[in-house]
């Protein structure tokens, strides 16, 4: 069955060896945001012959092809997320790189509100927020009741 990822990669008429579908595959099943090297951890656990340079080079060409988008979390690693991925927010945790995805309708709102304040129509943005949990809340909801999703 063809990914996500995939299909894009066939729509933009990119070419799709077997190591191109492994890795496709695996960042359209990925329910976190992988760096490089765990892109290429996964994938060659089902292709032993792809090596980092394939799985560099792949995600380059999606990068460039907009199919993938580069996000920096810190610790000095990209990470990874399809675009298209829906509108949302990160959160991460500095002590343990947990990231947790949010959407928050008021605070875009705001933003919309002020982009349009200012004379603009707002075509996106990205908010990533940084923090330390200070106290246990569940990961469905945080302690306003802002659905979120987690993600690592």
């Amino acid at each position: 069955m063809e990914s996500r990822i995939e299909r894009l990669c066939v729509e933009r008429g990119l070419k799709m060896t077997g190591q191109r579908r492994v890795i496709a595959q695996v960042l359209s099943e990925a329910e976190d945001h992988p760096d490089v090297e765990e892109l290429y951890r996964r994938s060659s656990a089902l292709d032993k012959r792809i090596s980092i340079a394939t799985v560099y080079r792949t995600v380059r060409l999606l990068e460039e092809q907009g199919i993938l988008e580069r996000r920096d979390f810190g610790g000095g690693r990209a990470r990874y997320e399809p675009t298209g991925h829906g509108q949302h927010d990160h959160l991460i945790d500095i002590e343990s790189g947990k990231v947790i995805e949010f959407e928050d309708r008021p605070y875009h709102d705001l933003i919309e509100q002020i982009a349009e304040k200012l004379g603009f129509d707002l075509i996106s943005h990205r908010l990533e927020l940084f923090g330390r949990r200070r106290s246990a809340v569940p990961d469905s909801l945080d302690p306003d009741g802002v659905a979120n999703r987690t993600k690592r």
